[in-house]
């Protein structure tokens, strides 16, 4: 293939996607000096100030200059409620705008990963990905890693509200746990967060930021791909529009799309990669017939309680007032410490809604300040939040293509809530936070529960408030599945099937969704798979 009009050069790898595992990877791959590497990112440099102070995603989660802003199709299981999907269009994408909750999962969701024939994928084996990129602020030990990128760190302070919610999960018969990440997960403790010094550590400032020096580095920013390039069955460049321009690379290796659940699904679709009778619908030529790509979507569905507070401790508090916020800036500047170095979850309960489940089913945020929608004003009373999230959902959804025009937003039907399990599995989960807030050690600090309120107690009244205000806690996976059999896009190499020259690295990889945040686990795929390709390199 020839470099024509509007090539920018042959590269030995096109990344395309500069977030959660594209910056690992543009890293990783370069770091030899023998590779040559083009980074395309949709959105531009990680400058916004919001960006790096960690309560800063309130600040991003609807500014679409760092943010895709997607939402889904009408849910049915909602009330046809459309829900909103917030990801990263930035250096750094969801990882610079996220929560900067740091939870890897359960060992058996990987252990589960391998069972379904994914070979190198168990905990045993991706154990050491999560040591490689992390900088544990603790130390090293047999679990966890020193040195690596991605700085993990302990809240900055305690707070007599989280460590109340701790002793009342203790009341209630859950072990206190200082770490997640350790040998079990169930508990109740405080969460670890993606930071350091009071700072975000997104992909882009651990691994991106190290290798922009490198001469062997191109990264191109508002740099939007609309098309993977096949010849003969084989990836062989991208095309891409920058401001306005459109523009393509040639790859003499491999492209590797890193743009995660919605992106990637949508791009194999648009260069022709999908199923046949849907592409055939839009218009687009088939490259390749792969039935699974944007099937087997799952998501975390998330269903908050809102609470009042006996006491002003709660951000609610103290932003209320001008003064009370130039405080809280102050104390950061100054200090950087205070509810600015706050993540979306202060403290974390992760508690089994059936006993005889081998291993939690649901993760509690527990978080100091209510408002109606993330990202909206907070309540004008002392109100914190806390809010269950069922970790291995039944649903499943998809993403597709809505036309052959790259610039217009998939849709995306996640189907909350359409299995029996799932609806039991939150209802069961409401009750169970209600006996933690109930226990003793809160009493002194909780006046009221505001939503769902004390009038809303059958399962039905429950499970009608879950349809009612229920939303993404903004994991979504899985759409571009790896596996063995036939519905599978990708195989245990991440290598799309039928097309030679292209893998995907993202979250669309994960078979199932794991237990826990996702970008952690994004960060170990792109660890591994950097292994992988450098290991098939000339």
């Amino acid at each position: 293939m020839s470099t024509g009009s509007g090539s920018i050069g042959t590269y030995d790898y096109i990344i395309v996607g500069a977030g959660s595992a594209g910056c690992v990877l543009a890293n990783r791959l370069t770091a030899s000096g023998q590779h040559k590497v083009l980074l395309l990112e949709a959105g531009g440099r990680d400058l916004n100030t919001w960006i790096h102070i960690p309560i800063g995603y309130a600040k991003t989660f609807r500014n679409r200059r760092v943010n895709w802003m997607y939402e889904t199709e009408p849910e049915p299981e909602l009330n046809g409620r459309r829900i909103y999907q917030p990801r990263g269009k930035v250096l750094g994408g969801t990882s610079s705008i996220n929560g900067l909750l740091y939870i890897r999962g359960q060992r058996e969701d990987f252990d589960l990963w391998r069972q379904l024939g994914n070979a190198g994928w168990s905990y045993a084996d991706v154990l050491p990905y999560f040591r490689r990129a992390e900088d544990q602020q603790r130390g090293e030990d047999n679990l966890h890693g020193v040195g690596g990128p991605l700085a993990v760190s302990d809240q900055r302070q305690s707070h007599p509200l989280c460590d109340a919610f701790i002793a009342a999960g203790v009341e209630q018969g859950l072990p206190h746990n200082h770490d997640f990440n350790g040998d079990r997960q169930e508990g109740v403790g405080y969460f670890q967060t993606t930071s350091r010094n009071g700072r975000r550590c997104s992909t882009a400032v651990g691994y991106l930021n190290p290798a922009r020096s490198r001469a062997n580095l191109r990264i191109e920013t508002h740099a939007h791909a609309t098309q993977v390039q096949i010849e003969d069955a084989a990836a062989c460049g991208v095309e891409f529009v920058q401001n306005g321009t459109a523009k393509s690379a040639h790859a003499s290796g491999e492209v590797i799309l890193c743009g995660g659940a919605i992106n990637s699904p949508q791009l194999l679709e648009l260069s022709g990669i999908g199923n046949a009778d849907i592409l055939n619908n839009l218009g687009i030529p088939v490259a390749c017939h792969l039935p699974g790509v944007g099937e087997n979507l799952q998501d975390h569905f998330q269903v908050r309680m809102v609470l009042r507070a006996k006491q002003a401790v709660t951000l609610n508090d103290a932003a209320r007032s001008w003064l009370g916020k130039v405080k809280l800036g102050l104390q950061y500047a100054l200090f950087r410490t205070g509810p600015l170095t706050v993540s979306a979850g202060y403290a974390a309960a992760f508690f089994r809604t059936n006993p005889s489940l081998v291993s939690p089913d649901i993760q509690v945020h527990f978080i100091l300040f209510s408002s109606d929608r993330m990202g909206e004003k907070l309540h004008p009373f002392s109100g914190f939040t806390a809010s269950i999230c069922q970790l291995r959902p039944e649903s499943r959804g998809t993403i597709h293509a809505v036309s052959a025009d790259p610039f217009a937003a998939p849709a995306i039907n996640v189907n909350y809530l359409s299995k029996e399990t799932d609806r039991l599995a939150n209802v069961n989960a409401l009750k169970k936070l209600r006996e933690i807030l109930a226990a003793d050690a809160m009493k002194p600090f909780l006046a009221e529960e505001m939503e769902p309120g004390a009038h809303v107690r059958s399962d039905e009244d429950l499970l009608q408030f879950c349809r009612d205000v229920g939303t993404t806690v903004y994991h979504p996976v899985g759409t571009c599945s790896m596996g063995t059999t036939s519905s599978a896009v990708v195989d245990p190499e991440l290598k799309v099937r039928g097309i030679t020259g292209l893998r995907i690295a993202d979250g669309s990889i994960m078979p199932r969704l794991v237990s826990g945040n996702t970008n952690a686990p994004i960060v170990m795929i792109g660890e591994k798979a950097s292994d992988m390709i450098l290991a098939d390199a000339p």
